[in-house]
């Protein structure tokens, strides 16, 4: 569950600074038109990474600042958490976590989300889990049919969500080799001509067979070689005064001899003194490692060599080396990799008729796969259609539409110009990543009547009772936490209007739910009542949100329903739709 405790509204059109204190229940926003109830969900928009619009920015103090607290528990909060974890931020000590967005005049945007900066797209991220508004503009979006695909795919459950998602990976290699395909017939003369230079080049490094590293081993070696006589002399200096003179016969005190002596004189004295016992101990271990010393020397020396012909043959293979770095990379190693991408690119550029054939096979082979996927899918559409529709009808018949029905009819995708087809179930249809079937949502508005699509068949209340029935459809099947519902109700009215308000109470159980309406029978259903009220007594006009109790809260649904909230006729009606309203919302 997610709540969002509190939302503060700092200077986005008519409003200065507003605090909204929020629910985990139904939340219900009214006020007169052009108070400012948009700006609400305005800023709630921006909050959870909308897009920005400078104009809505009051010009004192010259930006818009939306903040809100998000208190979060179970599923959701764990992956929300961690979200926010990985980018950097840092949920407070009870859980919640604090977003804030900020838009200028001149239209820059900042978010910081858990105490930390972060990318406006990350609000999107987090808002995309906690909350779902539905709007005017949400209803003309379920009518185009991509939409309406979308709304069945997201009810039929994970299993559907699997065998599409198999469906998209599918595809995704089918169209792959189709192109690969395609493009090698179409392009294989220039596949043919950048072959031939790829392999020259690699034809000149097999020749020279560089190794990695080389370039490296090689300067190290001709060093070497070309200073052998002063590494020799250094070497055996160094030599003589460890280990004593190349000869028996030299009278040169070593460092290995002295170290013995010194050894000695102190083991003659440890007896006295044990200090003396544990240096001659250290001396013993100087020996040691000076005899090692001695021993590498010697070594070294027997090794150092000055050929002349070896370094000749280093010299002839670094000018080799050299011919390919100035072709191909730096240095030896980038010409390897060169080698290895240049091999892989000639695989990629054959075009005989072998790798022809093994790639029209493949994409046969991935073609049937994708079909029988597409067929499945279909019947997995089908079979959510039939309860999708179902529940949607129901949901209807308590929204004052008893002889309404839904259908939801899955039908064969026509292909398109541009579209990839395929033959799927012995038909020519069109294909692509969510399969081959078009989704349209249909009313039959009263018995007899034909079944037309939303866009034809629907009026604009009853398209908002379509709308409302198919979230709470949706509230079924899970989704974000809470819901936001600005003026779904418009063009409603009488019994419906009521029918509306139990419905989104009945959400509010397990919901958090918040809605701007201008009808008294949906804003009698609040657990919380909050009333925009424009203040035009000084220069500039603003409004400020105020929440409503008890006789005040009378009073605004009086105002709403006869545009007179001083009238006792009007309070009277008014407590008497809060007298029903709390009936019905209790379990």
């Amino acid at each position: 569950m997610a709540v969002l405790e509190e939302l503060r509204i700092t200077g986005l059109g008519v409003i200065e600074d507003t605090t909204l204190p929020l629910t985990g229940g139904m939340n219900v926003i009214t006020g007169e038109t052009g108070a400012g109830k948009t700006m609400v969900v305005t800023g709630l928009g921006l909050l959870f990474g909308g897009r920005a619009d400078a104009g809505r920015v009051r010009a004192q103090p010259g930006r818009a600042v939306v903040e809100g607290r998000l208190r979060l528990t179970g599923r959701v909060a764990a992956s929300v958490h961690a979200r926010v974890v990985d980018a950097g931020g840092e949920p407070d000590e009870d859980g919640s976590v604090l977003l804030s967005r900020t838009v200028t005049v001149e239209g820059r945007s900042r978010a910081h989300l858990g105490g930390r900066s972060m990318p406006v797209s990350m609000l999107g991220e987090v808002g995309e889990q906690v909350v779902a508004v539905h709007g005017q503009s949400d209803q003309l979006r379920l009518l185009r049919p991509a939409e309406q695909r979308a709304a069945l795919d997201r009810f039929a459950g994970p299993e559907h969500e699997k065998r599409l998602d198999e469906l998209r990976e599918a595809y995704t290699r089918w169209r792959r080799v189709v192109d690969d395909l395609a493009d090698r017939r179409r392009n294989a003369r220039e596949r043919h001509r950048e072959a031939d230079l790829l392999r020259l080049g690699l034809d000149e490094i097999t020749r020279v067979d560089p190794q990695p590293g080389e370039d490296d081993e090689l300067k190290a070696e001709a060093q070497r070689l070309e200073h052998a006589e002063g590494l020799r002399t250094a070497a055996q200096t160094a030599y003589q005064c460890v280990a004593g003179g190349a000869e028996p016969t030299d009278e040169v005190a070593d460092a290995t001899a002295l170290l013995g002596v010194a050894r000695r004189a102190l083991e003659a004295q440890a007896g006295t003194d044990p200090a003396l016992a544990d240096l001659a101990a250290r001396i013993e271990e100087a020996a040691t490692l000076v005899g090692d010393v001695s021993s590498e020397l010697s070594g070294y020396l027997a090794a150092l060599d000055a050929d002349p012909a070896r370094l000749q043959t280093i010299y002839e293979r670094r000018a080799a080396l050299r011919t390919l770095t100035r072709k191909y990379a730096d240095d030896v190693d980038g010409v390897v990799a060169w080698a290895e991408r240049a091999r892989a690119r000639l695989a990629d550029l054959d075009t005989s008729d072998d790798v022809l054939d093994e790639l029209d096979r493949e994409r046969q082979r991935l073609a049937a796969e994708v079909a029988e996927l597409a067929v499945r899918l279909s019947a997995s559409r089908r079979e959510a259609a039939s309860r999708f529709a179902g529940e949607v009808t129901a949901e209807l018949a308590g929204l004052a539409m008893p002889h309404a029905r839904i259908e939801v009819a899955v039908l064969p995708r026509t292909p398109g110009r541009s579209e990839p087809t395929l033959e799927v179930d012995g038909a020519e249809v069109g294909i692509g990543p969510d399969g081959a079937d078009e989704v349209e949502l249909r009313l039959l508005a009263h018995p007899g009547a034909p079944a037309l699509p939303l866009q034809r068949g629907a009026s604009g209340g009853e398209l908002s009772r379509v709308m409302l029935a198919i979230e709470v459809v949706f509230a079924g099947s899970g989704g974000p936490p809470t819901l936001v519902f600005d003026e779904v109700d418009a063009g409603v009215g009488g019994q419906a209007a009521v029918e509306i308000g139990r419905r989104l109470a009945r959400l509010a159980r397990s919901h958090q739910v918040l809605v701007v309406t201008h009808l008294p029978q949906v804003a009698a259903f609040a657990d919380r009542h909050l009333v925009v009220a424009k203040d035009t007594g000084g220069a500039v006009t603003t409004s400020g949100v105020r929440m409503v109790e008890d006789t005040e809260r009378a009073r605004e649904l009086a105002r709403m329903l006869a545009g007179l909230p001083d009238s006792d006729l009007g309070i009277a009606h008014a407590e008497e739709l809060l007298a029903v309203a709390a009936r019905e919302r209790r379990p």
